[in-house]
C-alpha cells in the first residue's frame, strides 16, 4: 500500500481523514473512535482491534453509570476527585462539565492505593541598582509556585495508576525579610496542603477494614 492510500478505520469503517491515522497494533482507527477511549488510556499503539472493540464496550456501559453517579464529596480544583458514597465509586475528572466527557467510574474496590506531593517551582526576583539595572538581594529571594499532586493506584485492564493535579498555580512569595521563617506559608498554600492531606486519608480509607465494635 502507498502512503497516500486512503485507510478505513477497524473500529467504525468510516473512512481516515489525511493525517487522521491513529495507529493500532494490527490495524487503523480514526479520531473519532480514539476519543472515547479513557482520558487515562497510553497503550494505543501497542492495542489491537479487537482490545480496542472491547474498551469501547467497556466505555459504553460507562455511560450508564456516570449517568447515575451521585455526587456526596468532592476534593480538589484543578482536577476534582468526586465520590459516591452511596455506590462506592468515584470519578476523577478535569471537566466542569463531566457527564458529558464520560470519565472513568471506579469502584472503591479498584483502588488499591495513593501517593501524593507538593511540586515547587520558584523564580528568582530582582532589583535594580543606581544604573537600572537588574541584580540580585541579598540574600536572593524568590516568589514560588506550588502544585498539589496525587497518583492513585488501581486495578482496572486499561491504566494501573492515574496522575493529576488536584491543586495547581499556588502562587506566594516569601516575607520581605529575605530568608524563610517558620510557618512562612500563606493561607491559600496551607488550605491546599490541608485539602491534598483530606483527599489522601479519603483514598487511604476506602478499603480499611471496618472496626470491629468493642
Amino acid at each position: 500500500m502507498g502512503l497516500f492510500d486512503k485507510k478505513y478505520c477497524a473500529i467504525c469503517g468510516e473512512k481516515i481523514g489525511f493525517l487522521g491515522n491513529k495507529k493500532l497494533e494490527d490495524g487503523d482507527m480514526c479520531g473519532k473512535c480514539q476519543r472515547k477511549l479513557s482520558p487515562w488510556f497510553s497503550e494505543r499503539r501497542h492495542s489491537t482491534v479487537a482490545e480496542i472493540k472491547e474498551q469501547l464496550a467497556y466505555r459504553e456501559a460507562n455511560e450508564e453509570k456516570v449517568a447515575a453517579f451521585a455526587v456526596t464529596r468532592s476534593f480538589g480544583q484543578h482536577t476534582q476527585i468526586l465520590a459516591d458514597e452511596i455506590h462506592h465509586q468515584l470519578i476523577v475528572t478535569d471537566s466542569s462539565n463531566w457527564r458529558e466527557r464520560n470519565p472513568d467510574v471506579l469502584s472503591y474496590d479498584q483502588v488499591t492505593g495513593c501517593d501524593t506531593n507538593i511540586r515547587e517551582k520558584k523564580e528568582e526576583l530582582m532589583t535594580k541598582d543606581a544604573d537600572g539595572k537588574e541584580k540580585s538581594y541579598t540574600p536572593p529571594r524568590y516568589s514560588y509556585e506550588y502544585d498539589f499532586c496525587m497518583t492513585l493506584y488501581l486495578r482496572s485492564p486499561y491504566f494501573d495508576h492515574v496522575f493529576f493535579e488536584l491543586i495547581s498555580n499556588v502562587k506566594e512569595e516569601p516575607p520581605a525579610l529575605g530568608f524563610l521563617v517558620p510557618n512562612w506559608h500563606s493561607d491559600a498554600y496551607k488550605k491546599a496542603e490541608a485539602e491534598l492531606k483530606e483527599a489522601e486519608e479519603f483514598i487511604r480509607g476506602l478499603n480499611a477494614p471496618a472496626e470491629n465494635p468493642q
